[in-house]
């Protein structure tokens, strides 16, 4: 950007700012359009930056309300199971320890989160649910943005009379966690316009992009903030209320029609729960449908809000606007009293209604009640302006809606309308690979550690093992060196088992609303990995192969060089599979050391293959070590004419070994005489292909294990994929 149009753009922003163009906080689409209309005065530029919100805040015509979202008697139940003593028939008892007791049998009954819940949000609302620890507030969030089976839900949602599909709703709107997931080694800055390239379409070009990212940096409040990494534990970062605006601005940079949100305010104080609920507000001005739980509002935060709707147990008991409470709780004989913080005093009351044997039905029927009541008086239709659902989301992409792509579309359908993904699986998958390559870069110390853990047993290998002969005893060294080396690969890779566990989340709630596809992040995650894989393989293999004196030259260190790669890549692979499907990291490491130690046993070299009992045989075949160990070994003693044992060398892992070597050259003679054959001190044995068969590797040849072993690798990144596919679907059973 020329440095005129940047000065134009500071000096008019702020001219934007003071001479009142808009009564609050501008919203995304404005600042986006204002930017748009400096750029194009000063460029000469005719082409708007992107499609905005063509729509002053401070028009006396009354804003169109396009979008209702309506449901309907939704009602979720679960199976709670649970163990209840029963007096035995007949007086018998059995008895349990020290006392007699009736014998226990499991109860099965359905706890009802949901009971008949009904109501209505339109865009341009921040709507709001209340209740009690426990009284389903997230539950109800989380049925309204499809992510409760749909099986076990009952009611209806809809939008502007029309059924939602998961598709369609997936695109449209978002879902903010409870938890701040991000990558803790982002700026803020980095960290949207990654969001911008998962959610915004390729059409958009890098600097329309980052126009949208600075507008948003601005709506959110962060831009003091967007040059600071978002931070963990160990690493400095932004504070608990820019997190949370941070992730909310990930999720809203498509500008989604719908926004849902579970406890946006929890964990922070009253100015940073001030300041994400005054977003919110912004973001539903601008023309979407905010609807969030919130446990406990401030007075402040209540004027923010434009619907309450309190849950007990599953059950609303009120449902209407803030201002209207008073008048509620009042006809309901219990008024709130003056001076007194309305939702404070409506949440006591609840709790307190609770604890009585009655518990709140009084409550709930009278807020039946006081609905109709309301409704006959005011009409029970809401006004939708006669828009149907696909007139609806072309008017909203008219007024700066990019709902990821959406465009034009002749059918009848609204799902047509819009893609399911944003972009094209290449793209997704560069896209994710660079934020995985930034996200490392910035902590140098993961791959450092590996490395060294690497080089170290290199070193401990190549200094133990120094320089072989071919004796028998260098034979049986080789054979240990190899089955060890092998083994370490595997172990190595244990450490990638925190990364998809780390990520797994960050995975869950980008792929639930169709950021990018899972097949991308699997294919990107491997080719992530490979660099490093290929400098620890390089390490590890030039440390050891001239330092042990391994046979072959070049070739040979080059082969060597490939097996220990596919073993690092098979072992990685097998790691990040089991990540998919152990949740926690103790236990994930558990796994891993007992199941690559029986790898090793089964592997062939602790026990050969003819001795291995054949009802296990099958598993020195799915022995991931087994394969690089065969190629390996192959690769040592595949020279039919290299001798390892000669002549008398044949008594040295005897209990002869001791005798002298007149006594072993008499003996030589003697079974000379005995074979018929001429045996002398110099007479080669045993060949490396002897080797080879005394060890039972006889199957497949060196490259083939090589490439048994990179399929291995291929086959758990499919798993992994599968694992993906199948538990990362947000859904509540």
């Amino acid at each position: 950007m020329p440095r005129v149009v940047a000065e134009n753009e500071v000096d008019s922003m702020a001219a934007f700012y003071q001479r009142g163009q808009v009564t609050a906080s501008p919203s995304l689409g404005e600042l986006l359009k204002f930017v748009g209309d400096i750029r194009k005065e000063a460029n000469g530029d005719e082409t708007p930056a992107h499609r905005v919100l063509e729509m002053s805040e401070t028009s006396n015509e009354p804003r169109s309300l396009p979008f209702v979202l309506k449901f309907n008697n939704l009602t979720y139940s679960v199976k709670v199971r649970r163990k209840m003593a029963v007096p035995s028939l007949f007086g018998r008892r059995e008895r349990l320890g020290d006392s007699s007791v009736g014998s226990e049998h499991l109860f099965s009954r359905s706890k009802v989160l949901l009971n008949d819940i009904s109501g209505e949000a339109r865009d341009g609302e921040l709507v709001a649910v209340l209740g009690a620890s426990g009284s389903g507030k997230s539950t109800l969030i989380d049925a309204l943005a499809n992510r409760i089976a749909k099986g076990s839900l009952k009611g209806t949602v809809t939008l502007n009379g029309e059924q939602l599909e998961s598709r369609l709703l997936k695109v449209i709107s978002a879902y903010v966690m409870q938890d701040d997931l991000l990558f803790p080694m982002l700026t803020v800055e980095e960290t949207l316009m990654f969001a911008a390239e998962f959610r915004l379409p390729r059409t958009f070009s890098k600097s329309k992009k980052k126009l949208r990212v600075q507008a948003l940096i601005d709506q959110l409040g962060l831009r003091n903030a967007a040059k600071t990494v978002i931070g963990d534990e160990g690493h400095r970062g932004v504070s608990g209320g820019e997190r949370r605006r941070v992730s909310i601005g990930i999720d809203i940079i498509h500008d989604p029609i719908i926004l849902f949100l579970d406890e946006p305010t929890s964990g922070l104080d009253s100015t940073s729960a001030y300041m994400v609920v005054k977003v919110l507000q912004r973001i539903a001005q601008s023309g979407s449908i905010v609807m969030m739980s919130v446990h406990q509002p401030s007075y402040r935060l209540l004027g923010l809000l434009d619907r309450l709707l309190f849950l007990s147990r599953g059950q609303p008991v009120y449902n209407g606007s803030p201002s209207e409470l008073p008048l509620f709780f009042s006809d309901f004989g219990r008024p709130i009293p003056d001076k007194e913080n309305r939702t404070e005093f409506a949440l006591d009351l609840i709790r307190e209604l609770e604890g009585t044997p009655g518990g709140t039905k009084r409550l709930v029927e009278f807020n039946k009640t006081w609905l109709n009541r309301k409704q006959s008086l005011n009409g029970n239709e809401t006004p939708t302006h006669g828009l149907t659902l696909k007139e609806a989301i072309s008017a909203s992409i008219s007024r700066g809606k990019l709902v990821s792509g959406a465009g034009a579309h002749n059918g009848t359908n609204p799902t047509a309308m819009v893609p399911t993904f944003a972009n094209p699986m290449w793209m997704e998958m560069a896209v994710l690979s660079k934020r995985s390559f930034t996200n490392s870069r910035r902590m140098p110390e993961l791959f450092g550690i590996r490395l060294a853990a690497v080089t170290i047993t290199g070193f401990i290998l190549a200094t133990v093992f120094w320089n072989l002969d071919n004796s028998p005893r260098g034979v049986q060294e080789r054979l240990g060196f190899f089955a060890f080396a092998m083994s370490t690969t595997f172990y190595t890779c244990a450490d990638a088992l925190p990364v998809f566990l780390q990520e797994r989340y960050i995975f869950m709630r980008e792929t639930a609303y169709n950021a990018y596809r899972r097949s991308s992040y699997v294919l990107s995650h491997s080719l992530v990995s490979i660099p490093s894989l290929i400098f620890l393989s390089l390490a590890f293999a030039a440390i050891t192969f001239w330092a042990v004196g391994l046979a072959g030259g070049v070739s040979g260190f080059i082969f060597y060089f490939f097996v220990i790669l596919a073993s690092f890549w098979a072992g990685s692979s097998f790691v990040t599979f089991l990540s998919g499907v152990v949740p926690q990291v103790m236990l994930g490491y558990t796994i891993v050391v007992a199941i690559l130690a029986y790898f090793l046993l089964f592997s062939g070299f602790f026990i050969t293959r003819d001795r291995i009992p054949g009802y296990w045989i099958w598993f020195h075949y799915l022995s991931l070590v087994k394969y690089p160990y065969e190629a390996v070994l192959q690769n040592e003693f595949d020279d039919p004419i290299k001798c390892f044992i000669r002549g008398t060398q044949i008594f040295d892992n005897s209990p002869l070994a001791a005798v002298d070597n007149t006594v072993k050259a008499k003996l030589l003679q003697s079974m000379s005489g005995s074979l018929g054959i001429n045996i002398s001190g110099s007479t080669c044995l045993t060949t490396g292909v002897d080797i080879l068969k005394q060890q039972g590797i006889t199957d497949l040849s060196k490259w083939g294990c090589l490439w048994v072993t990179v399929a291995w690798g291929f086959f758990f990144r499919v798993l992994f994929y599968l694992c993906l596919l199948v538990g990362s679907k947000n859904k509540r059973r």
